[in-house]
């Protein structure tokens, strides 16, 4: 076989079915491959950004990496967000680039990059395959290292002529996991601890991702009546309305929050990286607290804040080993869950301001909250107008969120189609701001293409909102490139076959079950009030 179809069986051998691609002359010998392999979904996008959120969102929801496929150059450059954001996000993806002729490498030939110097402070890992014998081995290794530890992006660039040549190689078969175990004497100390604690606060972060650990995650803490937060973004670990959820780390989590987290006694970092969101400003844990820190990589522990107990294995393996308490949970406990839970309340109470320039989105994101189907997923794209979907949707597993821990617009519309593609028996609901919408909005050609039904929000507002907001606050009455114009969404996305309906008023949120409930695509278009989230004088 030749490198291409090595490649590819060797990807089927991972059990991965699903390659995102924008075609490009480079890899002319990877898409023959593909010709003949049913087994493998090609999924032809519209622009490589597509492309790498698809194959993110796809990983989120499998827990294999997702793969795109793209040229060398601009291709490449394109796909750039997509790097960086798996490596904020933690997200397993491979992505593979065609590059220049073997014999024209480092001679400046047209678009040629060299990627190890464009990647090498993003990915996890850059490789260039240029020897056909060595094939197996360098994707073998590029998929291992993307698993591994804290999973991320590997960058894989193959030479044009390399990918046509012949290779004899076996194809590599599944790897087995990575095991490890907490030891026993440190889960002794920590059961006494869990024990003992009288303000005990569980962080549970993207290190719980395998199937059925967000059941063992919800049986820890009612077995150990241990009040848990999430990290950013990551609501749909846990029952949002369970006494025990106490939050998420977010972007603008109250001072009354942060200082009543201040004074737990214990806090347990559970498969969460102590970034800065996750940290408030590395905040959090505050000094003096017991920290308690249980991460599959060893570098993701005590880089910033320095651990009672540092257990480098996986949180499923964790949750496993951890067994039930031999005790009841000291009284101040009750006293101490309540307290965290009425500073829940106070973040998921409504905000809905007398406004005249639109609708509050918080007013539709509770709509589709309380619509949304109990497997329903849920796609976001960046922008104040998903800060409320984070505060007041109540996920619950087996509900999904997908959004950009890294901030990056464009995410919402791919990550749905990804969705749609993976679960097409669950609805895929998708909220998009007007400005990422416009980034990658084009991806909904492969909703079309592939008749996928997914239902729409676009919240229309002519602003660059997050932005705006920081705007008005630091340099106020004076702004900026924050304002812009728009198309006829409305056209649009009949253009994209999709049901249209154009939401106004609060009466119309009132069709928002219907939609959800009915077959077939739907692009809802939302009058967006910014005057409902700029800041007041």
């Amino acid at each position: 076989m030749t490198v291409g179809e090595m490649i590819v069986e060797a990807l089927l051998a991972q059990g991965i079915d699903r390659l995102f691609c924008v075609p490009g002359e480079s890899y002319l010998g990877l898409l023959d491959a593909l010709h003949d392999r049913t087994a493998m979904d090609t999924v032809v996008c519209r622009h490589e950004s597509g492309a790498g959120f698809m194959a993110l969102a796809d990983a989120r929801l499998t827990g294999r990496p997702g793969v795109a496929a793209v040229s060398r150059g601009p291709g490449a450059c394109n796909a750039a967000i997509a790097v960086h954001t798996a490596q904020q996000d933690g997200v397993p993806f491979l992505l593979i680039v065609g590059q220049v002729a073997a014999a024209d490498l480092r001679r400046d030939a047209f678009q040629e990059i060299d990627y190890g110097k464009m990647f090498g402070s993003v990915a996890k890992w850059v490789a260039e395959l240029t020897d056909p014998a060595r094939a197996a081995e360098t994707l073998r290794r590029a998929l291992q290292v993307a698993t591994t530890g804290t999973p991320g992006p590997v960058v894989l660039s193959v030479p044009e002529d390399v990918l046509n040549a012949p290779c004899a190689s076996p194809v590599p078969g599944p790897q087995a996991p990575l095991v490890a175990a907490p030891p026993a004497d440190a889960l002794a100390r920590l059961r006494g601890w869990l024990a003992a604690a009288e303000r005990p606060v569980l962080l549970a972060g993207s290190g719980i991702a395998a199937p059925g650990e967000r059941e063992a995650l919800l049986g820890f803490i009612e077995a150990w009546e241990l009040p848990a937060l999430v990290t950013f973004r990551r609501q749909d670990l846990l029952p949002n309305r369970h006494r025990l959820y106490a939050g998420d780390m977010g972007l603008s989590n109250p001072a009354s929050q942060m200082a009543a987290l201040g004074e737990a006694d214990l806090v347990l970092a559970l498969g969460a990286r102590l970034s800065d969101i996750n940290s408030q400003g590395f905040s959090f844990p505050v000094p003096g607290q017991r920290l308690v820190h249980v991460h599959a990589d060893p570098d993701a522990i005590g880089p910033i804040f320095p651990a009672s107990l540092a257990l480098a294995c996986p949180a499923g393996a964790f949750l496993d080993a951890v067994g039930l308490p031999d005790r009841p949970p000291p009284g101040a406990r009750r006293g101490w869950v309540e307290r965290l839970a009425v500073e829940r309340q106070k973040i998921v109470a409504p905000r809905l301001p007398e406004v005249s320039d639109g609708l509050a989105f918080e007013a539709v994101a509770s709509a589709i909250g309380a619509a949304l189907p109990k497997d329903g997923i849920l796609t976001l794209d960046a922008g104040s107008f998903a800060a409320p979907c984070y505060r007041i949707i109540p996920f619950a597993p087996p509900q999904r969120l997908l959004a950009p821990i890294s901030g990056a617009m464009g995410f919402g519309v791919p990550a749905a189609v990804a969705a749609a593609l993976r679960e097409p028996g669950r609805t895929v609901v998708c909220c998009v701001g007007d400005g990422g919408f416009l980034m990658t909005g084009s991806e909904l050609a492969v909703a079309l293409e592939r008749r996928l039904p997914i239902k729409l929000f676009l919240a229309e507002n002519g602003v660059y909102g997050s932005i705006r907001i920081h705007q008005e606050r630091e340099f106020p009455g004076r702004t900026t490139g924050t304002a812009f114009a728009n198309p006829d969404f409305l056209a649009m996305g009949a253009a994209y076959g999709a049901t249209v309906t154009h939401i106004q008023t609060a009466e119309e949120l009132k069709k928002i079950p219907a939609i959800l409930a009915a077959p077939g695509p739907h692009f809802v278009v939302v009058k967006t009030s910014f005057d409902a989230v700029k800041p007041k004088p």
